[in-house]
């Protein structure tokens, strides 16, 4: 038997709730009533200054966007009022709204439309505040509007094709015109760069608005992957660019456009078509840095390009396993120096580089993840950034010289504190919260010194003192190979050591990904709490290949995503089987995506201890999803069939003995719904009962009206059944 070590709270529940007289959590709490709603802060649209921002403001059908002090949250005055500023007659509603540099003039973005997670058409009207008129940026929705650094222009995107207006005489120059639907794409990005590289809009303009810089995305031999709309008495049929697992990608460009000349200049990415351009950014008006990654992403080189294109190597890193892209990288003012983040020492730290010296210094040593770069403050040459030293469970916020010295903590409570930045970093919105304390929004200063409390959720910590809830608790639980794994448990209500409850296991599991954190709500935390009202345990538990434990830790599973993972969550339910308060007849466990993928592998190979599960939008073969994820964690399939087929839910169907309940969105771009029915049909081939939920025209998320009701009240009547 293996032995597993519980640090936590007791495991009595809590002493008030024994006295009856509580409430009961319903699915209508959840999903209908938004009785647990939990109340956010919007990140401030922090003005130039660093000493005042804007928000929008909405009362008795009245849209304003107003100017306030950040210090003290007073008014100073109003900017846009729908009631007043209106175009041809029409009250324009916002989705959100652009301030120009100079805050003088304002995109109105209306009638928004999402197409896939991160791209939004809006109709766009451009408001100027001097003259108090709207003007129509274009007949047509478009993507992407944004201001040159002047104000005078405004670039967007259209039909596959980039413009701007000069706002002045009205003229709109077309920048490109080969765009073309499922074929050539301007200044945004393909599916799979929007989805995996997590950007969409795919242009910007030079510091001096003389240039800009974009994208050309030729994804003509790219694979077409088809989603059948039931929506009209003949179905409608919507045909994308995916490229799945080995398959060919798009050919990326970069260009860069002369405004004045109105001349197009390639930038010299290399003779490699098969590659990735994950970024590019202006490093001053004369130059851009172009992120240049192998297939493979084991090799990042930064390019510096001139404006005619012609470029160098500024920058190179390699790695043993992938390198993961994200923004955390500042150029600093001397035109030669930045500072960015890197696991090259096993963790992920901050360094500062010089790339005309050759000179390279570690700012954040030691055994911990940093999370993200928040600021730099060219003027004191600080770094603002987050990290879990404390522990991987923890975020606060710290500052550090770009010498390395004098780091400081600016956020000393326990918890996790998560960061927005102001413009001029003389402010930051701090969300700090903590397992069982509901979030409170802080305004701070530099120095870490709260200013003013901006939100507690005072109701919602009310509305929780009606409810009889389960205690919830960290524990750490040995894996599969003898790791101390982090976990969190919710007991039930009343909790007695000396019944038997069964167990729900919930995990996500993929990779660098943490469900258990010092914060709140961990996921689907009332649901959770209503099952534990019901006598179930709830545990959730990081396993191998999950983050802030250190590069080793989290890339274990390269090349066999599914394997160790699995093998951890088998581990932990048989050492929670052994506890005498567990039911060990009556064990299962969930995930939605990657965590789907990981309830079905479970319940197959774990099919002596799982007596059921439910997989939602579950990955079942790698082979079926998108290239740049899977191919960054396992290679092609050419190169690794083995690693592929081995860990495949779908060749694992015959091992079924317990329950399981297969849940899709038959409209789901990101992960298609092909891999339950590729699923399914192994189950019917090995003669295995099942149980399915298809949401037709839902996506990945699964929402919409009285979707999510629906199916959580699904789930909650299958665990109740089975479980």
């Amino acid at each position: 038997m293996r032995s597993f070590l519980f640090v936590a709270a007791s495991l009595v529940a809590l002493s008030s709730f024994a006295q009856g007289g509580y409430k009961k959590i319903t699915l209508e709490d959840i999903w209908s009533k938004n009785t647990f709603a939990v109340k956010s802060v919007p990140g401030f649209n922090a003005m130039q200054d660093g000493l005042h921002y804007t928000q929008t403001d909405k009362e008795d059908g009245v849209q304003q966007v107003n100017e306030y002090e950040l210090a003290t949250g007073n008014k100073v005055k109003t900017l846009f009022d729908n009631s007043l500023q209106r175009y041809r007659d029409s009250t324009l509603e916002l989705d959100a709204y652009i301030l120009d540099n100079d805050e003088q003039k304002m995109l109105l973005l209306t009638e928004k439309k999402n197409i896939y997670r991160r791209s939004v058409l809006y109709k766009v009207y451009v408001y100027d505040m001097a003259t108090k008129k709207v003007q129509l940026l274009d007949k047509d929705k478009v993507l992407h509007a944004t201001f040159s650094p002047d104000g005078k222009k405004v670039a967007y995107v259209k039909d596959n094709n980039l413009y701007y207006k000069d706002l002045a005489s009205g003229r709109v120059t077309a920048v490109t015109k080969d765009g073309k639907k499922n074929h050539i794409i301007n200044g945004n990005c393909d599916w799979v760069y929007e989805e995996e590289f997590e950007f969409t809009r795919a242009y910007d303009w030079s510091d001096d608005g003389k240039y800009i810089a974009y994208y050309r995305f030729d994804e003509s031999r790219v694979k077409e992957y088809t989603l059948t709309y039931y929506d009209s008495l003949y179905p409608r049929i919507y045909t994308y660019k995916y490229p799945k697992a080995g398959e060919d990608n798009s050919i990326v460009q970069v260009k860069l456009y002369n405004v004045a000349t109105h001349r197009t200049a390639n930038v010299n990415v290399g003779p490699e078509k098969d590659q990735y351009i994950p970024r590019i950014k202006w490093m001053d008006k004369n130059h851009l840095c172009v992120y240049r990654m192998n297939r493979r992403q084991n090799k990042l080189e930064l390019l510096r390009s001139d404006v005619s294109g012609n470029t160098d190597i500024i920058y190179t890193e390699e790695n043993k396993y992938y390198i993961e892209i994200n923004d955390n990288m500042r150029f600093l003012p001397d035109g030669n120096s930045f500072v960015f983040n890197s696991e090259r020492t096993g963790y992920n730290h901050i360094f500062y580089y010089d790339w005309k010296y050759k000179t390279m210094k570690e700012l954040t040593p030691g055994d911990y993840d940093i999370e993200s770069i928040t600021g730099v403050d060219t003027a004191k040459k600080l770094v603002y950034y987050t990290a879990a030293e404390r522990s991987p469970l923890q975020r606060n916020l710290y500052a550090v010289a770009w010498d390395g010295s004098g780091k400081t903590c600016l956020t000393p409570e326990k918890g996790t504190h998560n960061i927005t930045p102001c413009t001029g970093n003389r402010y930051f919105l701090d969300r700090y919260s903590r397992l069982r304390v509901p979030p409170v929004y802080y305004l701070r200063d530099a120095e870490g010194k709260i200013v003013r409390t901006l939100e507690d959720n005072h109701k919602l910590k009310e509305t929780m003192k009606d409810y009889k809830l389960g205690e919830i608790h960290f524990m750490k639980i040995q894996g599969a190979y003898y790791d101390e794994l982090n976990a969190w448990m919710i007991t039930p209500p009343n909790f007695s050591k000396s019944k038997k409850y069964p167990v729900l296991m919930y995990q996500y599991s993929g990779p660098g990904s943490q469900q258990v954190a010092d914060k709140f709500p961990v996921g689907d935390y009332f649901w959770h709490q209503m099952l534990a009202q019901k006598g179930y345990i709830i545990v959730c538990v990081d396993g191998t290949g999950t983050g802030f434990r250190g590069e080793e830790f989290r890339k274990k599973t390269y090349l066999t995503l599914g394997r160790l993972e699995s093998d951890d969550q088998v581990a932990v339910a048989k050492n929670l089987a052994e506890l005498p308060y567990v039911d060990k007849n009556r064990i299962g466990i969930w995930g939605w995506s990657y965590g789907g993928f990981m309830s079905s592998t479970c319940i197959f190979k774990g099919n002596d201890v799982f007596k059921a599960a439910i997989s939602v939008a579950p990955v079942t073969n790698w082979r079926y999803y998108d290239n740049v994820y899977t191919e960054r964690y396992m290679r092609k399939p050419q190169e690794n069939a083995q690693g592929y087929d081995e860990n495949a839910p779908e060749y694992m169907a015959d091992r079924l003995k317990g329950k399981l309940l297969l849940i899709h969105g038959t409209g789901d771009d990101n992960v298609h719904f092909q891999n339950s029915a590729m699923l399914v049909n192994a189950l019917i081939k090995a003669n295995k009962d099942y149980d399915s939920e298809y949401y037709p025209n839902r996506a990945h998320g699964i929402s919409g009206g009285n979707t999510r009701l629906h199916l959580f009240r699904r789930m909650t009547d299958f665990i109740l059944e089975n479980l």
